[in-house]
Order: C-alpha cells, then sequence, then structure tokens
C-alpha cells in the first residue's frame, strides 16, 4: 500500500467536497470555482500523484489513484464526502465510488463516461517530450517550441500552468512527464463490468464535447442507476472552466449546498 499523500489546498467549513482534476491538470485549475463552493462546504483542493505538488511514481493507474483518494481521506479522518471529477478526476471518482460507497454521499462527473477511451494525448506527449529546458528557458521560447506540435492556443495555455522555475537559471513540468507518458495507455480504461454504484450521481456534458454521447448516457445508467445527465450549453470539454456560471448552479443545487 502505498502512504504518500496527496497535496491539497482545504478552504472552508462544512461537509467535505473534494475536487479531483483531470490528465495534465492540478489543483490550481480549480482555484476561482473551488473558492466559490468554500462558502458552502470544505473543499479539498487535491493533486493527484504525478501531478501539481503531489509525488510523484512510476505506477499511476486508477485503481491505484482511487486508493490515493481512500488514503487521503483516512488521513484527513473525513467521513462522508461529496466529489467533483473532472476528465480523468471523473474517472477516478467512478473507480473510487464504486469501491468506497459507504464515503460517498453524492458525487459530480464532468465530461467523462465509465466507457474504454482509444489513447488519443499523443501528440500532447510529443510536444510535451520536444521541450529541453536547457534551451527552452523562457516560457515564451517553451510556447513557441510546442507550438510546432500542439496548433490549439488553448491546450497550449493549459499545459503551460504547469511550467515552473526550478532554480533561477531553469524551468521544469511540475508533472512527471516521464509516468504520464509510459502510462498513457491506462488513461483510457474503462470501469469494470461489475462495478454498481445506487446513490445519486451527475454526470455534466459540455455541448460541444464529444466525451458523452447519446449511447453513453444509455450505458452510464448500468453501473449508475441513480445518474442524472446534463449539458450544459456553450461549453467543450473544460465545462467548468468556459462556462462556470452554469457549472456552478448546476452543482450546488445537486448537491443541495445552497
Amino acid at each position: 500500500m502505498n502512504n504518500k499523500i496527496l497535496h491539497s489546498t482545504i478552504k472552508g467549513k462544512g461537509i467535505p467536497l473534494l475536487i479531483i482534476h483531470g490528465y495534465f491538470g492540478m489543483s490550481d485549475n480549480w482555484k476561482s470555482l473551488g473558492n466559490k463552493f468554500s462558502n458552502y462546504c470544505e473543499v479539498h483542493l487535491i493533486d493527484q500523484r504525478n501531478h501539481g505538488r503531489s509525488f510523484h511514481s512510476d505506477e499511476f493507474f486508477y485503481e491505484l489513484l482511487a486508493e490515493d483518494i481512500n488514503n487521503y481521506i483516512n488521513y484527513h479522518k473525513l467521513k462522508k464526502v461529496y466529489i467533483i471529477g473532472h476528465s480523468m478526476g471523473g474517472k477516478v471518482a467512478m473507480f473510487f465510488a464504486v469501491k468506497y460507497a459507504e464515503l460517498v454521499d453524492k458525487f459530480v462527473v464532468v465530461d467523462i463516461s465509465p466507457k474504454f477511451y482509444k489513447p488519443h494525448h499523443s501528440t500532447i506527449l510529443e510536444g510535451l517530450n520536444s521541450i529541453d529546458f536547457n534551451l527552452q528557458n523562457t516560457r515564451a521560447l517553451v510556447d513557441k517550441k510546442m507550438s510546432e506540435l500542439i496548433h490549439e492556443v488553448g491546450i497550449r495555455q493549459f499545459l503551460l500552468k504547469n511550467v515552473y522555475r526550478k532554480n533561477k537559471d531553469q524551468l521544469g513540468y511540475r508533472f512527471n512527464l516521464k509516468s504520464l507518458t509510459e502510462n498513457n495507455n491506462k488513461i483510457g480504461k474503462a470501469l469494470p463490468t461489475d462495478a454498481f454504484y445506487n446513490k445519486k450521481v451527475l454526470f455534466i456534458k459540455g455541448s460541444n464535447s464529444d466525451y458523452i454521447t447519446e449511447r453513453d448516457e444509455l450505458e452510464i445508467k448500468i453501473p449508475f442507476p441513480n445518474a442524472k445527465i446534463i449539458e450544459i450549453k456553450n461549453a467543450g470539454h473544460w465545462v467548468h472552466a468556459e462556462n462556470p456560471k452554469e457549472f456552478f448552479r448546476e452543482v450546488t443545487a445537486f448537491l443541495e449546498l445552497v
């Protein structure tokens, strides 16, 4: 068992709300929404292993990521929790909830379904691995080099949030790029076919995203018969960042925070 505890920022008082970011993300991505939620509950903005300020590890798969959440809950002596998980973080929330249902009161999955997804981050990984921080020693140079392979400005801006100054002369990545590259084929893994969670779950999909299809909506109901599925307009895969006002309204209503 891994006894290392995930890094987090904790704000507010009340029912614990764990927020779990997606692949290549970090807890800071949720800072603004986390501040808003902290008016109603105790928010835990979590960095998953190999991301943000949490520990690095060669091992990286969903069962282990779910166990990290269990270790975190035990360490902080939390009882029943709410969870919000985006993308990979949503899949972690699913794996955790079906194994530790007694610890989860309700949870929210943002723009991902329980199904298998083909690996589709190869271009991003190639772009990230193309950086030589001895040569690309400013954020502008990192962005320019990344742009040769990663053409979408928004994706580069998201990835550049992980670039930090290791010392006065050199930049680096906060995430463990080596492990994420080697374990990329595990990120698309489906929830086990015998998975089951009978309490309330909210699935949120972005109207401009194809991560949750109509067929997926039917399949969501097999492991999660009490799932509610809603679509948020004017949003793609990063629903919470692209339409935060509507996202906050839907989540607070579902969790009955207001």
